[in-house]
């Protein structure tokens, strides 16, 4: 651990989080904007569903631990969403199940602090046709669908109304946008920067709004060594110093 202790950020998922540093991801601009103010930590596990979730809880978020996050962000439910394998092998999980996993993973965050915030991220849409062009040889059968996306993305949006949860609804969210299908995706699944976009201007406006004491929005929250120095850099007068602490000039996007 190194100080000083910020508020822990985490990000909970699938490969959706797990590569969300790469391609100009959201974990990656989340972690830009939060600089000084919060530590993005990412548990991203490449094709984990929400069964895989619930088996390692206790130990990704130990209740015994003595600094607990202020904010996970959970995202399982493209990989469970897969048509089931005649095997009965893969990612598949009936979405009773996955409800009920979600559910798991809802109250366990919520036993680790009463503090704690929770934000939910529902399945995304898809791009059907290129990952039938994109599939290789090397798997068997791929089920993978827009309808059964939008199947389990509903599902977790009724269960976070139950269990008052904030969620974003990637899959209208996503589609919004005119050229979605070519725009968001590396390969039809996979967000690109665009697509990482929407992720992150949707989480924005959920912390912008949520009644939280204290609010976890990015210009609410106290920078890290915010105090002016003699250090920094000299004005064209030559006696005033400027304090660049929350300089933001070098993002493409100015966000809200």
């Amino acid at each position: 651990m190194v100080g000083p202790q910020r508020p822990q950020f985490v990000l909970f998922g699938s490969s959706i989080v797990q590569i969300s540093y790469s391609n100009g991801g959201w974990g990656a601009i989340l972690s830009d904007i939060y600089a000084r103010k919060a530590d993005i930590l990412l548990r991203g596990y490449y094709g984990w569903n929400s069964r895989r979730a619930i088996q390692v809880l206790d130990q990704v978020f130990p209740k015994d631990t003595t600094v607990q996050p202020t904010l996970v962000i959970v995202y399982f439910g493209g990989n469970d969403s897969m048509g089931p394998h005649s095997s009965g092998l893969g990612p598949h999980v009936p979405l009773p199940e996955y409800i009920e996993n979600m559910r798991k993973i809802a109250t366990h965050l919520k036993s680790l602090s009463e503090n704690i915030r929770i934000i939910f991220l529902s399945c995304p849409p898809v791009d059907e046709a290129r990952i039938r062009e994109n599939t290789s040889a090397y798997f068997s059968e791929l089920v993978r669908t827009n309808e059964l996306c939008r199947q389990y993305s509903e599902a977790c949006i009724e269960l976070c109304k139950e269990m008052n949860l904030k969620v974003v609804d990637l899959w209208t969210a996503l589609q919004k946008r005119e050229d979605w299908l070519t725009a968001c995706f590396t390969d039809g699944i996979h967000l690109a920067e665009e697509g990482s976009k929407i992720v992150v201007e949707e989480i924005l406006k959920v912390l912008k709004e949520a009644e939280w004491t204290p609010s976890l929005h990015w210009k609410s929250m106290a920078t890290e060594f915010p105090e002016d120095s003699p250090c920094d850099l000299v004005l064209a007068d030559g006696k005033t110093t400027i304090n660049p602490s929350d300089w933001t000039y070098h993002r493409q996007i100015q966000w809200d």
